[in-house]
């Protein structure tokens, strides 16, 4: 799997040249990014990415976002060890959102679950739908 990641994605400095500019980022120069398992195809998470984040992921091999509560960078998993190992970096056909399918380790939401779509309208009311792993 290392592999595949690898030649699909090439360096990081060329990987991040062919991205970055064509990328449609907000007027906060952030971009949507949707992580999903890249074995089982589940949807675990949306963040934010900007530039620094994208170059940070590609550099490193996983997933940096940009948080907009801390207005900082942050390695998905540096203090929980639920890292999320980049496998492949999609971008959608108008450049607006990006998908990163990861190898995810542990938890993917910070509530401790699979993932963080865990609620859903049941008899009128948000119900959750799976408990912390």
């Amino acid at each position: 799997m290392e592999q595949i990641a690898q030649q699909n994605l090439g360096s990081a400095d060329a990987a991040f040249a062919s991205v970055v500019d064509q990328l449609k980022l907000n007027d906060q120069g952030l971009v949507p990014a949707v992580a999903q398992d890249v074995k089982s195809g589940e949807v675990l998470m949306l963040a934010w990415m900007n530039a620094e984040s994208i170059r940070h992921t590609f550099e490193t091999g996983y997933a940096t976002y940009w948080s907009r509560s801390r207005n900082e960078l942050w390695k998905k998993g540096e203090t929980s060890g639920h890292l999320q190992k980049l496998m492949d970096f999609r971008v959608d056909c108008d450049g607006d959102t990006i998908l990163l399918l990861v190898e995810q380790t542990g938890a993917a939401c910070h509530t401790n679950r699979k993932n963080c779509f865990f609620r859903a309208p049941r008899d009128g009311k948000l119900t959750t739908l799976f408990e912390p792993i």
